[in-house]
């Protein structure tokens, strides 16, 4: 619809009465937006006796714009319809009004037609992101065959999300116990805590997980969280816009659609990539770890034991990126959430490992696989002091500081209950029971790894990652397979084109599972596809 307001020859109205005189009697829908004649207000469901001084309360939106430059958020006076410049009002108030109001307020009303929204602007790089995150589609899939499929659905067995299943650590659950009855005492009682995370669990990160191995990290450069999913898509709140950032492909689907939804890629393609994004292809011919890419880029992706493939990188070829990061200025975002899975003793567990990563990497570790808390929720982050990025002018910034402003305005810590039980998995009982654990499902993957190969199907990872990376039989993709071994199979499995193009022709099986479910899994298997 188009809304005609009169204006005099002069060009103005002379006060707010006179603008809603001018949209007395128009009933527009809220929703809608009103090409207006200058004067940017909220189009409400009846503007009849409204005047701008209560809109402008209202909404604290009364501007006017001029059309030659777009928005403004200052007011232009009839001056400024000659061809001066914009100037704001003489007498404007701490709010940006005029403090005489409103009623004498000269507004100049531009002869372009001016589109004005009557509802809040959303974040309009969410409208680039896929139809759904893989997860939530798989999910999808699966129930739409257990509505069709009621008998089969009976006989379902989950191998697709990486959500582990036995139960928690005995050491992790009588911390807890014990830290739900501190809370009952006057005397052990825990609100709020520091929002980097208590220094007890902190220590025990830093002398456990780190020292331990030889590797130095502080206990001030480890902030604990509610999960490392979290963190690689928070941390993107203290990086600016324009920086080149190269991912992994295939790759976990949380670093792109973090980067979509901060606006730091283009449109998507048909094959799922998006614009401005630097792939780094990961394929059998690299053993799925990528290579420098041949421009510069500020920051990098990389995830070892990889997510979704398995991959593991060595020591040298960890030592090219580092060099490549320092020599380029970049920031390596090294995803280290399956380093307990990690057998070989050759194989760095840690980015900071590496000689030089302190200057040019940060570290995200999670309970989640290690400890079986991914309902539990705790991780953490390293962030050496030696750490920069550069200001708009170009001038070192430490990249804690800014992260640990963030996490402090942001964030209110995790629960003193669950730090206890994290802090528990560092206890001589909690690493026990949490190798345990790991070799429970590292079992797991080493079954589905040898079922896949006896099916003749050429398979990557399982042995130092809780994932079976294959590559699909037979000329099927990757959504064909998922297809195939959910309604034939009773088998819930990843299709391979969800964590991007180079993922097509592949599927992912996780471990985490009951013995009893897997070896019913290897047994399946070995029925449909063995020759």
């Amino acid at each position: 619809m188009s809304l005609e307001v009169p204006v005099s020859k002069a060009g103005l109205t002379q006060n707010g009465d006179e603008a809603c005189r001018l949209l007395q009697g128009h009933d527009a829908p809220q929703n809608e937006e009103v090409p207006l004649l200058g004067i940017r207000l909220p189009v409400l469901r009846n503007f009849a006796g409204k005047k701008l001084r209560r809109i402008w309360q209202d909404r604290m939106s009364a501007r006017c714009v001029d059309p030659q430059k777009g928005r403004s958020s200052r007011f232009y006076t009839a001056e400024t319809a000659a061809g001066g410049e914009a100037a704001p009002f003489r007498d404007a108030g701490k709010d940006g009004m005029p403090e005489r109001g409103l009623d004498s307020v000269p507004f100049r009303v531009w002869n372009e037609a001016l589109t004005i929204k009557t509802m809040p602007n959303i974040n309009d790089n969410f409208l680039k992101l896929q139809a759904g995150y893989l997860f939530p589609e798989i999910g999808r899939r699966v129930n739409a065959f257990a509505e069709s499929h009621p008998e089969a659905a009976k006989r379902l067995i989950r191998c697709g999300i990486g959500d582990v299943t036995e139960p928690l650590p005995m050491a992790a659950i009588e911390a807890m116990h014990r830290a739900v009855d501190d809370l009952s005492t006057h005397e052990r009682f825990h609100g709020y805590g520091p929002e980097q995370g208590y220094f007890w669990l902190r220590e025990a990160i830093a002398k456990k997980a780190y020292q331990a191995h030889g590797v130095h990290v502080e206990v001030d450069e480890i902030y604990v969280s509610d999960g490392a999913k979290c963190d690689t898509g928070n941390i993107l709140d203290i990086f600016g816009p324009g920086n080149r950032i190269a991912v992994p492909d295939p790759v976990y689907p949380v670093y792109v659609d973090t980067n979509v939804m901060a606006g730091n890629t283009g449109s998507s393609s048909p094959d799922g990539s998006y614009e401005g994004l630097v792939y780094l292809p990961c394929t059998p011919e690299n053993n799925f770890v990528p290579q420098l890419p041949d421009e510069h880029v500020d920051l990098i992706y990389l995830c070892f034991p990889n997510n979704p493939t398995g991959a593991v990188a060595s020591r040298n070829e960890l030592l090219k990126w580092v060099e490549y990061a320092r020599a380029n200025r970049a920031i390596i975002l090294y995803d280290s959430a399956y380093e307990a899975f990690i057998q070989d003793s050759s194989i760095p567990r840690s980015i900071f490992e590496i000689p030089g990563a302190r200057d040019c990497a940060i570290e995200f570790r999670s309970f989640s696989k290690q400890g079986g808390f991914t309902g539990v929720r705790c991780g953490y982050v390293v962030i050496p002091k030696e750490l920069h990025g550069y200001d708009s002018e170009g001038n070192k910034v430490s990249i804690s500081r800014l992260w640990s402003r963030r996490t402090s305005t942001k964030f209110n810590g995790a629960s003193y209950i669950v730090q206890r039980g994290a802090a528990a998995l560092f206890t001589m009982e909690g690493m026990a029971q949490t190798a345990a654990l790991i070799s429970h499902y590292l079992g797991n993957a080493s079954l589905l790894l040898n079922a896949c190969r006896q099916a003749g199907m050429r398979v990557w990872g399982g042995e130092n990652a809780p994932y079976v990376w294959v590559q699909c039989p037979d000329g099927l993709d990757s959504w064909q397979m998922f297809d195939k071994m959910l309604h034939e199979a009773n088998v819930v499995i990843t299709p391979g084109s969800g964590f991007g193009s180079r993922g097509e022709g592949f599927f992912r099986i996780s471990a985490f599972n009951s013995r009893e479910n897997v070896d019913e899994v290897c047994r399946r298997i070995h029925s449909l596809f063995a020759r």
